[in-house]
């Protein structure tokens, strides 16, 4: 069994703005197939439009409001909402207040998997 916990976790910046907490990933379990990672933005912020080629990626509001886009579409999100981004889709997020979110990545994140 392994447990990691966040507090534990230190924030770095990914490829497309938004600064992280990895939670459980190849660089600190024995992750072969997914990750999960704690996001957060402050208000006004908004990561870098970019996709994966490979990653479908779920994002899951913990706290705050924001915009989601994904592809042509834009929506509001917020505190409990859950957003399926599929491989190849151009999306991005704007704070509209301060948003802390889990992102889960299937196959694991990876900087060389990030197109802007």
């Amino acid at each position: 069994m392994i447990i990691r916990n966040i507090e534990s976790q230190k924030p770095f910046t990914t490829k497309d703005s938004s600064t992280i907490r990895s939670i459980l990933d190849r660089a600190n379990a024995p992750v072969q197939n997914q990750s999960l990672a704690e996001a957060s933005l402050p208000a006004g912020a908004r990561t870098e439009p970019h996709c994966h080629k490979l990653t479908e990626e779920f994002y899951f509001i913990l706290d705050g409001a924001g915009e989601m886009t994904v592809g042509d579409e834009t929506r509001t999100v917020a505190e409990g909402d859950a957003i399926l981004i599929p491989p190849g889709a151009r999306h991005t997020i704007r704070a509209v207040r301060p948003l802390r979110f889990l992102c889960c990545c299937a196959p694991p994140y990876a900087h060389e998997d990030t197109y802007l």
